[in-house]
C-alpha cells in the first residue's frame, strides 16, 4: 500500500516536472508578432515564422515584439519658419521594426522607441520647416517638405542605431497660435474693412455719374421733344389759319357763323354770369337763325 502511494507520488512529480519543462520549452508565435530569443538576458536570435515554437527551457525567454507598422502622435511643437511666422504643428510618425536585435538592444519596447523618436521628429521638423515660408508649409510646398524632414529623421534614425524604418512622417494640422491668429484676423478684418469701403467708394461714384447721365439724357430729351412739339404745335396752326382764312374767304357768312357757335360754346353754360341785351347781336343767330345778317 505504501509503495504504490509512493509510486503515485513519483509519477506525479515527474508530470509535474515534465509540464513544467514544457511549459518553459514551447511558445505560440502568431503571425502578427516577432519573437527575440533571450538566453540569460541577452538577445542571441529573431524568430518570425509563426505557429508553436520550442526554445530552451529554464535558459531562453521570449521577448515579443510587433511585426506591423508602428505609429507615433508627436507632441504639438512650435515652429519658426523662414519668414518669421510662428506656427504651430501637429505631426505622426509611421514606422516599424527592422531590425529586432538591435531595436531591443537599445530601446527594449515601443514605449521607448515613442520616447526616442518624438524627440527626433521635433527636430527633423525644426531644421526643415525653419527654412520655408508659413504659406510653403501650410498648402504650397508641404509635400515636397514631408518628404525632407522624413529624409532627414530616417537619417537621424539610422545614426542613432534604433532598428527602425521611419516609413513616413506627416504634418496633420498647422496652425498659428492663438495670439497670433486673433491678430491675423483683425488685419484681415481691417484689411476686408477698408477693401469693403473703397467697392462702396466706387460704387457711390459710379452711381452719381450714372445719375447724372441720366438726368442730362432726360433733359437733352424733354428739351428735343419741347422743341419739336412747339415746332409742330406751330405748323400746325399756321396751317389752320389757313384752312380757316381759305374757308371764310370762300363764305363769309358761314365764316360768321362758325364764329358765333365757337363763342356760344365757349360762354355759355359755364357760371360766368353776363348781362347783354335780347336785341344783341351776339343773339342774332338765335333770333334770325344761320341766315342772320
Amino acid at each position: 500500500m505504501t509503495r504504490s502511494r509512493n509510486q503515485l507520488i513519483a509519477y506525479g512529480a515527474i508530470a509535474v516536472v515534465v509540464l513544467m519543462v514544457l511549459a518553459n520549452s514551447l511558445y505560440v508565435l502568431d503571425q502578427r508578432k516577432q519573437a527575440i530569443i533571450l538566453r540569460f538576458g541577452e538577445p542571441i536570435r529573431v524568430v518570425n515564422a509563426p505557429g508553436l515554437r520550442f526554445k530552451t527551457p529554464f535558459v531562453e525567454n521570449v521577448v515579443l515584439l510587433d511585426k506591423r507598422n508602428q505609429a507615433l502622435e508627436a507632441s504639438q511643437e512650435e515652429v519658426i519658419g523662414a519668414d518669421q511666422q510662428r506656427l504651430v504643428v501637429d505631426a505622426f510618425v509611421r514606422y516599424r521594426i527592422n531590425d529586432p536585435l538591435q531595436f531591443y538592444r537599445t530601446l527594449r519596447n515601443e514605449q521607448n522607441a515613442a520616447s526616442r523618436l518624438e524627440p527626433l521628429t521635433n527636430s527633423s521638423l525644426r531644421q526643415v520647416l525653419g527654412t520655408a515660408r508659413s504659406t510653403d508649409i501650410i498648402s504650397a510646398k508641404r509635400g515636397e517638405l514631408m518628404r525632407l524632414a522624413r529624409d532627414d529623421m530616417r537619417r537621424r534614425a539610422a545614426e542613432s542605431r534604433l532598428g527602425v524604418e521611419i516609413l513616413d512622417l506627416r504634418i496633420k494640422r498647422a496652425d498659428l497660435p492663438t495670439a497670433a491668429q486673433e491678430a491675423t484676423f483683425n488685419r484681415m478684418q481691417t484689411a476686408r474693412q477698408q477693401q469693403a469701403a473703397q467697392i462702396r467708394a466706387v460704387g457711390e461714384q459710379n452711381k452719381r455719374s450714372i445719375i447724372a447721365g441720366a438726368d442730362k439724357e432726360v433733359a437733352i430729351t424733354l428739351a428735343t421733344a419741347t422743341e419739336t412739339a412747339e415746332r409742330v404745335r406751330g405748323e400746325g396752326e399756321g396751317r389752320r389759319a389757313q384752312v380757316f382764312n381759305a374757308a371764310y374767304g370762300r363764305d363769309a357768312g358761314f365764316a360768321a357763323f362758325y364764329r358765333s357757335m365757337q363763342a356760344y360754346e365757349a360762354s355759355l353754360g359755364t357760371d360766368t354770369t353776363m348781362v347783354l341785351s335780347p336785341t344783341s347781336d351776339f343773339f342774332k343767330y338765335f333770333q334770325r337763325g344761320p341766315n342772320a345778317r
